[in-house]
């Protein structure tokens, strides 16, 4: 049987993992593979400062490390890709973060990119993120929503001011496409593109997709809580 492909959560809360499981189930409903979503049940309750990246960081890697053999590839499911770089010294398979999937899939769809973040406060770190990438010069702005991680999947909560600052991205900042700069807003990603008209990219299902096409899975679905890897 072939080896499941993780979806890492760098953060500890549950209803971010089971937010992102949500968002990536129809491309395995398609036939398309084999997914276990995990919580780093240790890490900080959200990415939202360098010191909660930092802090994340090596978690990831162990995580990589000591579960190398039981996966096909890793999915770094958080926008910042904290410890990213770190995760790719210990395995050979592929390990692939959402938010340099999310800022190429976006390349594809327009010229000019607006982000979505979930707090000012991690607006900086990202933008140094980009310029260690070299796609400074694609993004046309990044606006915050001032929400906790824990509040970005709530739509009552969430979805009004996401549809707001994806049409100011887009009227004030000049952005033709629209990404999502947290992994907790993916289930709202249909209905900020109805409401901005511009193409909306999900960095999660990005990432995902890609990691499929790039082994080739073509078996079930299977959505885990913990990194122990016990079925919830």
């Amino acid at each position: 049987m072939p080896q499941p492909i993780c979806v890492i959560n760098p953060n500890s809360l549950q209803n971010v993992t089971a937010s992102i499981a949500r968002a990536v189930e129809p491309l395995v409903h398609g036939g398309a593979g084999s997914l276990q979503c995990v919580t780093l049940d240790a890490a900080p309750p959200g990415i939202v400062s360098q010191r909660d990246a930092d802090r994340a960081a090596p978690l990831v890697a162990a995580f990589v490390e000591q579960h190398e053999a039981r996966f096909s590839a890793f999915v770094l499911a958080c926008y910042s890709d904290p410890g990213l770089f770190a995760a790719r010294e210990v395995t050979h398979k592929p390990v692939i973060g959402i938010g340099q999937a999310g800022i190429a899939t976006a390349s594809l769809l327009g010229e000019r990119i607006g982000v979505i973040a979930i707090s000012a406060a991690g607006i900086a770190r990202h933008w140094r993120y980009y310029r260690a990438l070299g796609v400074e010069r694609k993004i046309a702005g990044e606006r915050s929503i001032d929400l906790s991680v824990a509040e970005s999947g709530d739509e009552t909560l969430a979805l009004e001011r996401m549809n707001e600052t994806a049409r100011t991205l887009r009227d004030v900042d000049g952005a033709d496409v629209i990404v999502l700069g947290c992994a907790g807003m993916a289930a709202l990603r249909a209905r900020i593109e109805a409401a901005s008209r511009l193409p909306v990219v999900d960095p999660c299902t990005a990432a995902v997709s890609f990691a499929i096409a790039r082994t080739g899975h073509r078996t079930c679905w299977r959505a885990n809580a913990s990194p122990g890897g016990n079925e919830r």
